[in-house]
């Protein structure tokens, strides 16, 4: 699937992988999940050969942090195999045809874009990551790095578990009860319903980024698992959906874009 709101910018190529029965694994990207490495290498590769061989990807260790990596020279990482990924919940960039990646399978895939300033960010943001305001800190590094303008910047806020299966804890539910409408009360004592694209919405708004340039899916991964992995619907399933951005290069005849 693709954002309407990047699908519209002729500099940039991004797309959000489904399950598909006719690959193996589902068409899972997950190296870390233990499933057969051969199968997800080659899933990779279709993957790869749909950008083109001069695009190079980029994989992280992530770990539900706000460890924000940027790439800084034009060779992938983290891809092919783990043993040179970095920990990492967000990659930033302003190289071309670099590719970055997350995955998810319930956590929120975030994807970003300064069409003025020509860079773009990917995010993984878990319930520990969104306390540690991954996304907030994701936008400011790329204005520190890149010089963005948050109010020049676009911001795809992915399928992820959505508010209507959500069930938390009070120990996790007490920490978004600021952010107006993200926690409402759920089925039993003390449970409560979370809505994690919700706490990226809000967070984006209140670094400054435009109402009109968020897009948010209202694709919840529990009620998708036909189309998209879900971690708590599958119980434990191995499999994990990938979230891409790149930058196009000059070669490919850009035009302007105005981000609006």
């Amino acid at each position: 699937m693709k954002f309407e709101i990047l699908a519209r910018c002729s500099a940039v190529r991004h797309l959000v992988t489904e399950k598909d029965g006719g690959f193996g694994c589902g068409f899972s990207m997950a190296l870390h999940t233990g499933e057969a490495e051969t199968e997800i290498r080659r899933n990779r590769a279709v993957l790869a050969e749909a950008f083109g061989a001069s695009y190079r990807f980029c994989g992280i260790r992530q770990t539900h942090s706000d460890k924000i990596h940027r790439i800084k020279e034009p060779e992938g990482e983290g891809w092919r195999d783990l043993s040179d990924a970095v920990e990492a919940d967000a990659l930033i960039t302003n190289l071309p045809h670099m590719v970055l990646t997350v995955l998810t399978a319930d956590c929120v895939p975030i994807l970003l874009y300064d069409p003025l300033q020509g860079a773009v960010g990917a995010v993984h943001a878990g319930w520990r990551g969104s306390r540690a305001e991954i996304l907030p800190k994701t936008i400011a590094a790329m204005q520190d790095a890149f010089g963005c303008v948050v109010e020049d910047m676009l911001v795809a806020i992915g399928p992820a578990i959505g508010q209507c299966c959500y069930e938390v804890g009070l120990e996790v539910a007490e920490h978004f009860r600021d952010y107006v409408g993200a926690v409402i009360e759920g089925r039993g004592e003390s449970k409560y319903m979370l809505d994690l694209k919700e706490v990226s919405r809000l967070q984006a708004s209140a670094c400054g980024i435009l109402p009109a340039h968020i897009e948010v899916t209202e694709i919840c991964t529990s009620c998708s698992r036909d189309r998209f992995f879900s971690y708590r619907a599958e119980q434990g399933c191995s499999g994990r959906f990938l979230s891409a951005i790149a930058l196009k290069g000059e070669q490919e005849g850009l035009e302007g874009d105005s981000g609006s």
